[in-house]
């Protein structure tokens, strides 16, 4: 977000300024999904399937045997779902924010002045860590299924008729039921999500900061193309920090169950993937990935901060 502390608290209390970023992360996540949609379908098949020699092949299958409406597969499960992950994004670090500069300020003995009481960056870090830890109760879920979704054979043999009878046999007995099925491979959601979210965020203030610093004006006044270019450049920051650990959870997430199960665990498909293909089996897909960060990490932002600026 653009908006200093002092922005933020001046138009509205703790409760209520925490609304006003749940329902702007909303905004930004509507926006994230529609534009990132494509790119993601081309970066599960890469994961999951030996199929694709590449992004341009794996594009290209999926376009002349499925269509092109393929390529937006599995969209409702995270246009309904990764609106709310976003929205949890931005109000658990905002809310973190603030408390950890009330922290701060209670440290040093003075009173707390919003905007005076600046994080470290390693705070920010912990503040985006945070958002992504309590993103993730509803971001395995919702990832699983739309990767489910994603990967299942074309026509009359797909397995699932839409997200919700996914969402059905996943809860089911034989599956696991809700905590081995339905959030199967959600330890390491967990430490992706922290670790993405939290270079995420530092990134982007990072950026934001030493901007408003250069040209001596306020972060608010960041002009709204700066917005979203930092918010590109912390969408590569964000990818390239953590793309092993979602290459892990796409290949856990895309697993069979019971007797067909081939990971046991996060630690064995970790070893299983480097004994198979070494250092480049954690890498595959991040071409799509860092091509589709920058203008989807970018939208998110500008979406976001345009969604704070127009009603405070």
């Amino acid at each position: 977000m653009a908006d200093s502390a002092a922005d933020i608290e001046a138009h509205g209390g703790g409760g209520l300024q925490t609304a006003k970023d749940l329902f702007s992360g909303a905004v930004g996540g509507i926006a994230q999904v529609l534009i990132g949609q494509p790119f993601d379908i081309v970066k599960v098949r890469l994961q999951t399937s030996t199929a694709y020699p590449s992004a341009l092949a794996a594009a290209t299958s999926i376009y002349k045997n499925e269509g092109a409406l393929a390529f937006y597969k599995g969209t409702l499960t995270p246009l309904l779902g990764i609106g709310a992950c976003v929205s949890i994004q931005f109000g658990a670090f905002h809310s973190a924010r603030r408390w950890l500069e009330q922290r701060r300020a209670g440290l040093s003995g003075g009173a707390f002045t919003p905007g005076v009481h600046s994080l470290s960056y390693g705070e920010y870090y912990a503040a985006g860590a945070f958002a992504g830890v309590a993103n993730s109760v509803i971001s395995g879920p919702i990832e699983h299924v739309r990767i489910r979704l994603q990967t299942q054979p074309h026509g009359a043999a797909r397995l699932y008729a839409g997200p919700w009878d996914c969402v059905r046999k996943l809860t089911a007995p034989a599956a696991g039921g809700v905590a081995r099925g339905l959030y199967r491979g959600e330890a390491v959601t967990v430490l992706r999500e922290a670790q993405a979210y939290g270079v995420w965020f530092l990134a982007f203030e990072w950026l934001m900061n030493a901007d408003a610093a250069r040209n001596g004006i306020a972060r608010k006044d960041v002009s709204s193309w700066k917005v979203a270019f930092y918010g590109g450049l912390a969408g590569e920051a964000l990818w390239l920090s953590s793309y092993p650990l979602d290459v892990i959870k796409s290949k856990m997430q895309t697993d069979g169950f019971g007797k067909d199960q081939r990971y046991k665990t996060m630690r064995d498909c970790f070893a299983q993937t480097w004994r198979a293909e070494g250092v480049r089996g954690f890498w595959k897909g991040i071409g799509p990935t860092l091509l589709r960060a920058m203008p989807v990490s970018a939208g998110t932002f500008a979406v976001v901060e345009a969604t704070m600026r127009a009603i405070n």
